[in-house]
């Protein structure tokens, strides 16, 4: 399983930023990654500079949201329809994404879905709970 560091995973948006700008080729990840990065242009001025990215600070107290996490939440979203890993995911993707007529709103509901059940599984000391997950995605598709 590949984890990478924080440092890793904010070079790789960074990276593949500079390509998309500079068109040149991407990997099949760095395409699903650039997709998501021309969804989000409020990210740029963050993703036009590694340097500056890797040191940045994002908290809460700040009032700022994590381009890194957001964009990551995304690609790992995206993995997870495609391969339908947890079993349902898939489908619960689809029913939420005709509901709102926005993949792209059912991915930012289903990062609330993801959150939660990784925070329940931080806080119990429990694996992630799959069926939850699923349960929870389902329930924002009614």
């Amino acid at each position: 399983m590949f984890n990478p560091s924080q440092d890793e995973v904010r070079r790789f948006f960074c990276a593949t930023f500079d390509k998309h700008q500079r068109q040149g080729i991407l990997s099949p990840l760095e395409a699903i990654a650039r997709d998501w990065i021309v969804q989000h242009p409020e990210y740029a001025d963050t993703l036009s500079d590694a340097e500056a990215a890797v040191a940045m600070d994002f908290t809460v107290e700040r009032g700022q949201s994590n381009p890194f996490l957001h964009l990551s939440m995304h690609l790992s979203i995206a993995e997870q329809v495609s391969i339908d890993q947890p079993p349902g995911i898939r489908m619960a993707f689809l029913a939420l994404a005709r509901r709102l007529d926005s993949e792209h709103e059912a991915h930012h509901q289903i990062m609330e879905c993801l959150g939660e059940m990784m925070w329940t599984a931080q806080r119990s000391g429990l694996p992630p709970d799959g069926a939850a997950y699923i349960e929870c995605v389902k329930r924002r598709a009614q």
